[in-house]
């Protein structure tokens, strides 16, 4: 599939690069980006939330009523999960929510989410470039010399470049990252891909193995 170059401008260069069929052609494998995306948002969970179990509670172990003749239930003490105030039973623990996905299922995973947006045209590759200084104006205007203002927009480059990042940190659906970093949930979660030339070549050579 070929893909026209656009400078930042949004003005056909003339030149074209082939996207692999390796990466961007393959019939996507929709089990492996639900894999994917859920080690991913599994990940970023902080799993810090904690509930007080029996043993934690402060109060008195004293047993509250006798155990039989009493005509009621048996009673422990005043931490019984069973009155207002006392522990909880199996509450939630600190703990990590990450679990393991072989190489090969997240490799697929990347692959046919970036095959879906081959076969959606949502791929927009601009020469390699970067910004002066730190400007909001500059990011918009790019987006929208590109086209691509007010969709969910993932720019890729080839390596971390300060200025471009600060000029969109600040716009709205619009996230930065490099070609190394490129995971299954930014690509799904984006509406369009903007990828540099040499962020493309990045992209070829990490992931075609």
């Amino acid at each position: 599939m070929e893909v026209s170059v656009l400078n930042i401008k949004g003005e056909d260069t003339g030149k074209k690069v082939v996207l692999n069929d390796a990466i961007f052609g393959i019939e996507p494998n929709d089990h492996v980006i639900y894999l994917a995306v859920n080690q991913y948002l599994a990940a970023q969970r902080q799993g810090t939330h904690k509930s007080k179990e029996r043993s934690e509670i402060t109060g008195s172990t004293r047993k509250l009523i006798r155990q039989k003749g009493g005509g009621g239930a048996r009673r422990g003490d005043i931490k019984s999960p069973l009155l207002r105030g006392g522990g909880r039973v199996f509450g939630p623990r600190p703990r990590d929510y990450w679990f393991k996905l072989n190489k090969k299922v997240k490799a697929l995973a990347r692959k046919s989410a970036l095959s879906y947006k081959a076969q959606q045209n949502a791929i927009v590759v601009v020469e390699d470039f970067d910004f002066e200084a730190p400007k909001t104006k500059e990011g918009v205007s790019l987006l929208n010399n590109l086209k691509v203002e007010g969709k969910k927009t993932l720019v890729v480059l080839p390596e971390v470049k300060k200025n471009v990042y600060l000029s969109v940190r600040n716009i709205q659906r619009v996230d930065v990252m490099t070609a190394s970093a490129l995971n299954t949930y930014k690509v799904m979660n984006a509406n369009v891909l903007v990828m540099t030339e040499n962020a493309l070549k990045l992209v070829d050579e990490t992931f075609n193995k």
